[in-house]
């Protein structure tokens, strides 16, 4: 990497995103709409690139979590529809119509606000409705003590003015889980979002595109396409699904050896002395740490990856720096390019260890961090986000 920030960087695989993509519209079959989740950067994969390759493969949709993430990727020369799925303040709703974005809403309240907003700023907002099939975050509740109440209350919302009701959507909260009791509350969870989308039909309510399908879902649920899915973290190739599917990892997490000590035996390593030497060792020093995305819950626990073996990560990671045992590995010299994670050395393993899920780790990786892309093994971009 040719440039004076080659410390530490996250190379991202396009072809890999490309092989992805086409494996899941395989799955869920090409009459389903293929949306892409692209929040959080992508999933720290970057948002603006990611975007753009997908709008190429032909995705038709793209998720983001806000206003400002759904305003980069415009700003990035991305045209596809853009589903807003978290809670974002009714006065933005006017910047929403003129980025054409479409508007989760998750309650009435919320969407007599939107329509307000709407109606002041001379257009119409796009929305998908919001149905808590079992998630209990957001949502018009679909259980049997509130069913008739958020039928009535999605009808009177599809009515107001200001807005146009293109989808109805839910979310599964243990679709991921292959235990029994997880199943059943995810087939649960699909009745519940069925029976309601058919009795809004029922009383002329037919929405466009109706969605279900998370990444879990698609891995295990493949019958539960609909008009759209929506895979996440699978996308990117990372989870015990997207491996149980032969989805390939996007990310690769690189660093050097900035520096070699030869350090003798009994000799402490790092913050609060938590390693120490048990003979004369190699340590490398490696200018990757915790406010790159390197959790140090994983002191002393995770190892790095070198054509010649992996190197235990020794001592506490630090803020910009952490250490690397090297004494078995004497072809690793200063300037040599380490895997911190990737195709060698699994983001899924170290989230095992680290006591969290991969997407965690994945979205840690801060934005001072490099990322390069890749097509057919060539350059093809680099972004980095720092202010200039």
């Amino acid at each position: 990497m040719d440039s004076t920030l080659r410390r530490t960087w996250a190379e991202i695989d396009l072809d890999a995103l490309a092989h992805n993509y086409r494996a899941l519209r395989a799955r869920m079959g090409e009459q389903s709409r293929f949306l892409g989740v692209v929040k959080a950067d992508a999933y720290g994969h970057g948002a603006v690139e990611v975007s753009r390759t997908l709008e190429e493969l032909g995705a038709e949709y793209l998720a983001v979590s806000n206003l400002d993430e759904a305003l980069e990727l415009r700003q990035g020369g991305v045209s596809l529809p853009i589903l807003q799925l978290g809670l974002t303040p009714a006065d933005q709703t006017a910047q929403a119509i003129a980025c054409r974005v479409t508007q989760a809403v998750w309650s009435e309240s919320a969407a007599l606000a939107f329509s307000r907003e709407a109606q002041r700023a001379g257009g119409t907002l796009k929305i998908h409705i919001k149905l808590d099939t079992g998630m209990s975050r957001l949502g018009f509740p679909c259980d049997g003590g509130s069913f008739d109440a958020s039928l009535e209350a999605i009808r009177r919302v599809c009515a107001l003015p200001g807005l146009e009701a293109e989808g109805i959507f839910t979310h599964f909260a243990v679709s991921d889980e292959a235990d029994e009791d997880s199943r059943a509350y995810t087939l649960r969870q699909y009745r519940q979002f069925t029976a309601m989308t058919e009795s809004l039909a029922g009383k002329g309510l037919a929405f466009a595109i109706r969605h279900c399908a998370n990444s879990g879902a698609a891995a295990g649920y493949p019958q539960f396409a609909c008009d759209m899915f929506r895979p996440g973290i699978v996308s990117y190739g990372i989870g015990h699904q997207a491996e149980d599917l032969g989805l390939r990892p996007v990310m690769t997490l690189k660093t050097v050896v900035g520096a070699v000590r030869e350090l003798p035996e009994d000799t402490a390593v790092s913050y609060g002395c938590t390693f120490r030497t048990a003979r004369p060792s190699r340590i490398g020093v490696l200018p990757i740490g915790y406010a790159d995305g390197l959790h140090r819950t994983l002191s002393n626990r995770w190892q790095v990856w070198t054509p010649w073996g992996t190197a235990p990560i020794v001592g506490r990671i630090c803020m910009d720096m952490c250490m690397a045992d090297l004494t078995g590995l004497p072809q690793v010299r200063e300037g040599g390019e380490v895997e911190v994670y990737g195709i060698h050395n699994s983001v899924n393993d170290a989230a095992r260890l680290a006591g969290t899920i991969s997407y965690e780790l994945t979205c840690a990786v801060s934005r001072r961090v490099p990322r390069v892309y890749f097509r057919s093994g060539r350059e093809v971009a680099r972004e980095l986000l720092l202010r200039g």
